[in-house]
This record gives C-alpha cells, structure tokens and sequence, in this order.
C-alpha cells in the first residue's frame, strides 16, 4: 500500500485536533466531536453512518466493543449546570469505516478517508518497527502475547460467523488450530508436555518463538475464515487445521524445532509486573 507523505494541512490538523488518548495510551475519537468535522448539522442525522460503520465491523469479523464504546459524557448546559449525553468513543478502524459510509459529496469525507488510512497504515509500521527495535526476550514475549490477545479475539469474533458461538464449540475450534500446529495435540495434551500446573495458560509460559508460531497461526486463520467467508463450523475447523499443518510444515522446512519440543518460561504475568516496576523506578 502507498501512502500518501502528507494531508492537507488543515483538514489534517482538524482530525488530528480531535485525536484523545486513553489510559492505555492508545488513540481513539469522540464520535460528538467526529460528526461535527464531518459536517452534519446534529448528531441524529450522524447516528445512521455509525450504525453502518458497526455493521461493516461485524461484517469483518472484528469484535465490536473494541472499536465501537457507547459511552455518557457530562457537559455543561450553562450555570454550572450539567446533563448527561450520549457518545460513542471510536477506534481509529471506527473512524476509517464512518468515514467509508458517510456523505460522499462532503469534501471533508473524502480528505477523512485519506487520513485514518494513511494512520492505520502508519501504526502498522510502528507496531513492526516496535518489535525490531525490542532488544530483551521479555520484551518480544511481552509484545507477542498482547498481539496475539487481540487477534484472538479477532479471530473469535470471525469464527462467530461461521456458527461457533458456544464455549464448547469455540473450544473445539481451538484445538484443531493446535492439532496442526503441534502434530495432533490438543490443548490438553499440550498443557502436560509442557508440564503447567493446573489454572496455568499455555499463552503465558510460551517463549517468543512458540508465540510467534501461534500469532501466525491466528492471524491467517482469521484472514482466510473471512475471505472465503465460511459460515459452516466444520469447515472453519478444518480452516483452523489446516493452517495450523501449514505454519507447521514451514517450521519444518526452515529446519526450526518444533514448537511442542520449546521449554515452557515463566509466566508472562511475572514478566509483566517486572516491566511495572522498572516503570515505576523511571
């Protein structure tokens, strides 16, 4: 993808004015404040797009609540008086898909589509360049699990679709992801050769290797479950195995070892209260 180096400067400036971060550092949007730069005249005529842009979401396989938070905001009405309003705080893919499904005609819309793509763009590159610049096997396992946390839930949200709705179901689907990866073990099987306790999540004691082995694993499934939009269970579990056969095989072809023969590490939890510390220190 080619992205373009600037935006007009101040249509730029305008999304960028808005731009809030959270407590988690991550950046997101108050649709209030969304609708206003876009040019509606209030925020009921504004409430169709986002109701597309939510189902364009869904429709991509992506978890809602993480993009789309409904959410009461105070704000003054005059006197020092205040009353409760209605507002949504929106991911930047939230934005990017408003901004898809909104008035074409309005010149700012066009400019909006430009700027959320070149900053999703943007945050993908700095996400790669993060974990090249990670130095320490605490920071890859830190980086890797909070990734793979999310293209889980990517992932679930996907496999949703396709009829595995059921923590039963969602089990199952699981497991054929790791019979491929880890030559015919289940989750079970994979938690006594690696000698976890029980309450102990394989995800937390996996090194950085074995993560990276499963966030691939993850992430095509969840590509291909929506490209080819599978709505069978069955055939999303087969999907599952097979790409986990696949990352498997290429472990193979490489000469890597195998990701059920790789020591369990201590748990990530530990890594990350260690990470709070040293923050604290600073």
């Amino acid at each position: 993808m080619n992205v373009p180096e600037e935006l007009p400067q101040t249509h730029q400036s305008a999304f960028e004015k808005i731009r809030k971060i959270n407590q988690q550092g991550q950046d997101f949007w108050s649709a209030r404040d969304l609708f206003q730069i876009l040019g509606y005249s209030e925020f009921r005529h504004f409430i169709p797009v986002v109701n597309k842009a939510k189902e364009a979401c869904r429709n991509s396989g992506q978890v809602l609540e993480n993009h789309f938070e409904d959410i009461l905001e105070m704000v003054s009405i005059g006197s020092g008086a205040q009353r409760e309003i209605q507002d949504i705080r929106l991911s930047r893919y939230a934005c990017y898909l408003i901004v898809q499904n909104a008035d074409p005609l309005k010149p700012i819309v066009a400019l909006g589509q430009t700027y959320f793509a070149v900053q999703t763009r943007k945050q993908e590159l700095i996400e790669q360049a993060d974990y090249e610049a990670l130095k320490t096997e605490e920071e890859k396992r830190l980086f890797l699990r909070n990734q793979l946390k999310v293209h889980n839930k990517q992932l679930a949200g996907v496999a949703k679709n396709a009829g595995i709705i059921e923590p039963i179901d969602y089990a199952i689907f699981q497991d054929h992801g790791y019979k491929g990866l880890y030559g015919g073990m289940v989750s079970r099987d994979i938690h006594i050769r690696k000698g976890l306790r029980k309450g102990q999540q394989i995800l937390d004691h996996m090194g950085s290797t074995e993560l990276a082995a499963n966030l691939f694993r993850a992430t095509q499934t969840e590509a291909k479950l929506k490209r080819e939009n599978v709505k069978d269970k069955l055939v999303a579990n087969q999907t599952h195995y097979d790409i986990g056969k696949k990352v498997r095989k290429t472990i193979e072809e490489i000469g890597g070892e195998m990701p059920e023969n790789l020591p369990s590490v201590e748990s990530i939890k530990i890594v990350e209260q260690k990470q709070r510390n040293k923050l604290k220190k600073r």
